[in-house]
């Protein structure tokens, strides 16, 4: 089957002719290889217009493999590492008939349960925890951004969210964020919030996106790349 690759934007793709009727678009897990099926009548031309038509959908499988990947889940153990934004911290287990409590101390998360609390209630209160971190730090952010880049958002929602670092709805002006952006650099979560933002001026990842992007954070691209690159969680 003859095989070639054409490269868009970021993206490379391969492209196999084979012996069909219609083109076939598909994203490989684990790695996120884009590959191409085309009739062999097909010009190389026509094959990059259709992947371009395809692009969002495109980037979007990418990133739900590149996050699926990145999470490594935690078994809330005496001494693990877990990260507070980008710094991490080890783990310490305590045990008292109180409320419970999550705290950082120099180098320590320390998280204080009712004696017995099993993996899941560890694990739920400290998404609690990241939660309302995002909660006291976000909102700042947002009113700032609001004044230089001219929109409002009407509500912000966190919670954890399996594939996606933020959605926005664009009709009812509401950004929601993923929990787990508490655990990244500071920077990863404004580069989040003004990506989430700045659909409410461009709902699509076209060309104006972009330069709407580089004119409210010239380094969106670094950070995106730090966000991408990020193991801890």
């Amino acid at each position: 089957m003859p095989k070639t690759r054409i490269d868009i934007d970021d993206i490379s793709v391969d492209v196999i002719f084979k012996n069909i009727k219609n083109i076939h678009l598909s994203v490989i897990p684990p790695d996120g290889i884009v590959r191409v099926s085309a009739p062999g009548y097909l010009k190389l031309e026509s094959i990059r217009e259709f992947v371009i038509s395809k692009l969002n959908w495109i980037r979007k499988q990418t990133d739900k493999l590149k996050f699926r990947a990145r999470q490594t889940p935690s078994e809330f153990l005496e001494g693990e590492n877990h990260f507070v934004w980008g710094k991490g911290y080890r783990l310490s287990v305590v045990e008292k008939n109180q409320a419970p409590l999550v705290q950082l101390e120099h180098n320590r998360m320390i998280l204080t349960l009712r004696p017995g609390a099993d993996q899941n209630k560890k694990r739920a209160v400290v998404d609690a925890w990241y939660r309302d971190e995002i909660k006291n730090v976000a909102p700042s952010i947002i009113v700032n951004r609001e004044k230089s880049m001219g929109v409002r958002v009407e509500k912000l929602f966190v919670r954890r969210m399996k594939t996606r670092w933020g959605t926005c709805n664009v009709r009812k002006g509401t950004i929601r964020l993923n929990t787990d952006l508490a655990r990244r650099p500071l920077e990863c979560l404004e580069y989040i919030i003004v990506h989430e933002m700045t659909h409410l001026l461009e709902p699509s990842h076209n060309r104006r996106f972009k330069l709407l992007m580089d004119s409210f954070l010239p380094g969106w691209r670094q950070y995106r790349d730090m966000l991408n690159r990020s193991q801890v969680g």
